[in-house]
């Protein structure tokens, strides 16, 4: 199966940002939806938008962090939808700060979200993917993964490894699986605001208002990679604003 009309697609984070961009790009195209986030109120705000535009749809919260909760949205697909094409792993956050703060809370977080987040996705997609005979994984990373700068330490280090973990599942994954990598520069959405020093958050922000792309962008991104033919893999897309260096 190519391009999008009719495809299943389980997309987490999705309920703000790029993965809710995707959303209504992928609705567009004829996909079902299964969409995943902590904020479940705002995912159901969006499949109450795509299921009036025609778009078959189903939601759940989902924590990535909680492996049971990534194997209950694959599971969501297959019930609703009796198969699942796509896996969307876009959930992320960036508490970023200096590594002389030791907010080693937010370090943890990233790690468990930005990489075992990842894994628990590939834990549950995986196994349905082998049995169905075809799948995608497609992975929202960062520009961080290959270059980082001060304050971003431990935040570039999760996206590099997801970004090896990536690689490593694509070369893993054989020629029925595809698996694809989509790397945004400075976009915007909301995800400034959780970073906890106020200077660099306002500095950040600065940045944002001058130059950010919007998520529209990297929704794009994400579509080309599914709407591939099956014997096309598209392994990283790297999709930054024109003025960022």
């Amino acid at each position: 199966m190519s391009g999008i009309e009719g495809k299943a697609v389980a997309i987490t984070g999705a309920s703000s940002g790029i993965g809710a961009a995707t959303a209504r790009l992928l609705a567009q195209g004829g996909a079902k939806l299964v969409l995943g986030a902590r904020r479940e109120e705002r995912l159901a705000d969006l499949a109450d938008e795509l299921r009036d535009q025609g778009c078959g749809i189903a939601f759940r919260a989902v924590d990535v962090r909680r492996r049971g909760d990534l194997a209950d949205l694959v599971g969501l697909a297959q019930d609703r939808f009796g198969h699942l094409d796509v896996l969307v792993g876009n959930a992320g956050i960036g508490p970023v700060s200096l590594l002389d703060e030791l907010r080693v809370d937010d370090w943890d977080a990233m790690i468990d979200v930005n990489v075992k987040g990842l894994l628990h996705g590939i834990a549950a997609a995986l196994p349905v993917f082998r049995s169905q005979g075809y799948g995608q994984f497609v992975h929202t990373l960062s520009v961080s993964a290959h270059k980082t700068v001060p304050a971003q330490a431990v935040y570039s280090a999760s996206k590099a490894a997801a970004h090896a973990l990536t690689e490593g599942l694509r070369q893993e994954a054989g020629p029925s699986i595809r698996v694809s990598m989509v790397s945004p520069g400075f976009v915007a959405t909301d995800f400034i605001e959780s970073v906890p020093d106020p200077d660099l958050r306002a500095s950040l922000n600065e940045s944002k208002e001058a130059m950010a792309i919007p998520p529209e962008a990297v929704a794009r991104g994400i579509r080309f990679a599914i709407e591939q033919p099956v014997e096309v893999d598209v392994n990283e897309i790297i999709i930054r604003p024109t003025a960022q260096t």
